[in-house]
């Protein structure tokens, strides 16, 4: 438990599912976590607790991390617990929030994706900047929706994660000399509470029958892959998007 010993990181979207598994596997490499949650203090307050069960030093945030008000609250927490320096940034907040055809969306289901993908991503990263150093690791998550173009009615979720990893590939060259890696995921078909409620299981089960290692992927085995990336191991890769799909698909 020293890969990240005595850094500080903050996760979006960190209260359940991907987002809890980066903090609990950033927390057990010695990192100081910032878990900032939306829509369930539980969920927050239970990532923290399994944190500190476990020795770990954590805080939990609420932010919409949409609005830039909650984003300098964030950023202001972050400080006021652990100092004037964020080593991770993880932007793991995002959604899908329905599958629409193109005569089917209207003006706010468009802004309420691309916000929660995309704005959240860029105002959350610019507010976070101006804390990081020489060492400082951001990871993104796009998806493998944002190569293939998404499944049936995503296509608005497959633009906004596009979107997410072009952001990060320019701005991998923007902060390269300061020695700030930004680097992104982009994750195929895990096991959580997203597929849950957008993915039928007859798909699931289907998308999971085509990938070479025949199942889906775990949580655990994403937050595997962003703790690297934070890490100093993976310290001369930056602008890349990273597939994670168990083989379904090939960059």
């Amino acid at each position: 438990m020293s890969n990240l010993k005595g850094k500080v990181a903050i996760v979006t979207g960190g209260g359940r599912d991907i987002g809890r598994a980066v903090c609990i596997k950033l927390a057990k490499e010695g990192a100081k976590v910032v878990v900032n949650y939306f829509d369930s203090e539980e969920h927050g307050k239970e990532t923290v607790k399994n944190i500190k069960d476990n020795g770990g030093q954590a805080i939990a945030v609420f932010a919409d991390v949409t609005k830039q008000k909650d984003i300098d609250n964030l950023v202001a927490k972050t400080v006021e617990a652990f100092g004037n320096k964020v080593d991770i940034l993880v932007n793991v907040a995002g959604g899908l929030f329905g599958r629409k055809t193109i005569d089917e969306i209207d003006e706010n289901f468009y802004n309420l994706i691309m916000d929660v993908n995309f704005k959240s991503t860029v105002f959350v990263t610019q507010a976070v900047v101006p804390l990081m150093g020489e060492g400082g690791a951001i990871v993104n998550f796009a998806s493998q929706a944002g190569r293939d173009g998404g499944g049936p009615g995503a296509y608005l979720y497959a633009a906004s994660k596009g979107a997410v990893s072009t952001f990060t590939r320019g701005l991998a060259k923007e902060l390269g000399p300061k020695g700030i890696r930004v680097n992104a995921l982009n994750p195929g078909m895990i096991a959580t509470k997203f597929h849950d409620d957008f993915t039928k299981d007859q798909v699931r089960v289907n998308v999971a029958n085509s990938t070479p290692l025949r199942r889906e992927g775990r949580a655990d085995e994403v937050a595997d892959l962003v703790a690297y990336l934070a890490g100093d191991e993976s310290s001369f890769l930056t602008g890349n998007n990273v597939d994670i799909n168990g083989g379904l698909a090939f960059s």
